[in-house]
C-alpha cells in the first residue's frame, strides 16, 4: 500500500457513480444533480411496479443478472470491510439498497414468476438518448417454471442473501424480508433448472449471456444463504453440486472463484475442516493469477495491469483484485502467510504509463469522451426538450468533445493490452462504464484507504 493515490477519495467517488446510474423516481439528497427521474412506467407492461434499479452501463436497459451480481458485491464488500469505510457505510448501504428495493419487486410482484429484465436490449442499443427521454418500448422479462433460468435465480438469491446480513443490525425488518425472498428465490433456482440464455435468447443474448452455465450460480447462491443462515441445508446442497470448475477468472458471469473465496472464510476463520477443499480451490485460483506464480495463466501488460480479456479488461482486475484483498485479509486474521500486492488497484488509479486514471473525476487525468448516454448528452436543465431515439448520435455521439455531464467514480473498460487508451466514445469495450467494475472494487478501496 505504498502508492500515492487517495484511496478514501476514490471510494468516495466510487459510490456516486452508483447515483448517476439510478433508474426509477430519485430521492431529494441526490447528488448527481445533472440526473432526473426516469423508467417510472417500467412494469406497467405486465401490470407490475418495476421501478427503480441501476442501467447496467452506458445503455438504459435493467439488466438483472449483472445487477444482482452488482448487489452481491457491494454487499460482500461492505460485510469485509465496511467498518473501514467511515461515513462512506451509509453510502454503499444506500447504493445496495436502490438495487434491493427493485429486486424484492422482481421477486415478489407475482407468484412464480421472477422479473429478470426491463427494456428491450436490441432497441436500446440502436439509440443514443437520455434515460429521462427514453421511448423505446419498456418490455419485461421474466423466468418461471416453464421458463426456468437458474443462473440469474441463483444470483438473485446471493444479491438477497448478502444484503440482508449487511441490513440485519440496522434495519432487522428490512433484513428478515431480504432473507425469506432469497430463499425463496433459490428454491426456485434449485428446483427448476435451466440457463436464463436458453429461456430468453436474443433479449439477454449476447449482452449478458450465461457463458459459464448456471451451476457456478447455485455454488455461489447456496454459499450467501449458508452465511447468511447457516443452514445445513445449503451446505449439503452445496456438497451435491460435484467437482467445480478451476476457472482463472471472476466476473459477472462465472462466480467459482468468489464462491471458493467465500467458502474459504470457515476454514480459515471458522478452522472448519469441511471446508478445507474450498481453501485449496481458492488458493489454487490464486496460484493462476499472481504474476510470479510458477502455476499462472494470467497476462500482464508491460505497465503491470492484469490483462484477461480485451472486452472491458477493467471488470475482471477489479472483481479478481477483490478476491485477492479478501482472501489475504483471511489469511492475515489468521496469520496465515499467502501475498498479493496492491499493483492493479494503483494501476487503474493512475499508476500506470500513460498517468492516466480510469476512474471519472479522480485524479487530474481521466476519461472524457466515454460511452454512456446520460453523460454525453446534455442534461434536462440545460437542454429541457426532449431528444429523441436517434437524436443523440448528431451532434453528440460522434463529437469530439468531451461528455458535458461528469459520471463521477465510473471506472470504464480500460486500456488494450499495450496500455494504451484512445479516450473515444464509440470505442465500447475500453470507454464504457459498468456498475459490476467500481462494485468490485469498493472493497479494496476500503482496505487501502484504511
Amino acid at each position: 500500500v505504498e502508492g500515492n493515490p487517495n484511496y478514501r477519495d476514490a471510494l468516495q467517488k466510487s459510490f456516486l457513480f452508483f447515483q448517476g446510474q439510478r433508474s426509477g423516481k430519485l430521492p431529494a439528497n441526490q447528488k448527481v444533480s445533472w440526473r432526473s427521474n426516469s423508467g417510472l412506467s417500467d412494469g406497467s407492461l405486465d401490470h407490475v411496479d418495476l421501478t427503480g434499479g441501476y442501467y447496467d452501463a452506458g445503455d438504459n436497459v435493467k439488466f438483472n443478472f449483472p445487477m444482482a451480481f452488482t448487489t452481491t458485491m457491494l454487499s460482500w464488500g461492505t460485510l469485509e470491510y465496511g467498518k473501514r469505510m467511515g461515513p462512506q457505510l451509509q453510502e454503499a448501504r444506500a447504493a445496495i439498497r436502490w438495487a434491493t428495493d427493485y429486486l424484492l419487486k422482481c421477486a415478489n410482484s407475482k407468484p412464480g414468476k421472477l422479473y429478470v429484465g426491463v427494456g428491450d436490449p436490441n432497441v436500446d442499443h440502436k439509440c443514443w438518448e437520455r434515460p429521462e427521454d427514453m421511448d423505446t418500448v419498456r418490455t419485461v422479462y421474466s423466468v418461471s417454471s416453464s421458463n426456468p433460468g437458474s443462473d440469474v435465480a441463483g444470483e438473485t438469491a446471493a444479491a438477497l442473501a448478502a444484503a440482508s446480513l449487511v441490513f440485519r443490525r440496522v434495519d432487522p425488518k428490512y433484513s428478515r424480508l431480504l432473507l425469506q425472498t432469497a430463499r425463496k428465490v433459490m428454491a426456485f433456482a434449485i428446483q427448476y433448472r435451466g440457463a436464463y440464455s436458453d429461456s430468453l435468447g436474443s433479449a439477454v443474448c449476447p449482452f449478458y449471456c450465461s457463458y459459464s452455465g448456471y451451476k457456478d450460480e447455485l455454488l455461489w447462491g447456496a454459499a450467501w444463504l449458508f452465511r447468511a443462515t447457516n443452514d445445513a441445508y445449503y451446505y449439503n446442497f452445496l456438497k451435491t453440486l460435484g467437482a467445480d470448475d478451476q476457472p482463472d477468472i471472476f466476473s459477472w458471469d462465472n462466480k467459482y472463484a468468489g464462491a471458493h473465496v467465500l467458502l474459504s472464510r470457515m476454514a480459515l476463520l471458522g478452522k472448519d475442516k469441511n471446508f478445507e477443499q474450498f481453501k485449496q480451490e481458492a488458493e489454487s485460483f490464486m496460484c493462476r493469477i499472481l504474476p510470479n506464480s510458477p502455476y499462472s495463466t494470467t497476462q500482464y501488460t508491460q505497465g503491470g495491469l492484469m490483462y484477461k480479456l480485451p472486452e472491458s479488461n477493467l471488470q475482471y482486475v477489479t472483481s479478481i483484485s477483490f478476491l485477492l484483498t479478501t482472501y489475504g485479509k483471511y489469511m492475515k486474521a489468521k496469520k496465515q502467510t499467502f501475498n498479493c500486492g496492491s499493483l492493479f488497484v494503483n494501476y487503474m488509479l493512475g499508476e500506470n504509463p500513460i498517468k492516466m486514471s480510469y476512474m471519472v473525476g479522480f485524479g487530474r487525468n481521466f476519461p472524457k469522451r466515454i460511452h454512456h448516454r446520460g453523460s454525453s448528452l446534455p442534461s434536462l436543465a440545460k437542454h429541457p426538450q426532449s431528444i429523441g431515439c436517434d437524436g443523440g448520435f448528431q451532434p453528440y455521439f460522434y463529437s469530439s468533445n468531451p461528455n458535458p455531464n461528469i459520471l463521477v467514480g465510473a471506472i470504464v473498460g480500460g486500456p488494450n493490452q499495450n496500455d494504451g487508451f484512445p479516450d473515444d466514445r464509440s470505442d465500447y469495450s475500453h470507454s464504457e462504464p459498468s456498475t459490476y467494475i467500481t462494485a468490485a472494487l469498493v472493497g479494496p478501496l476500503a482496505y487501502f484507504s484504511h
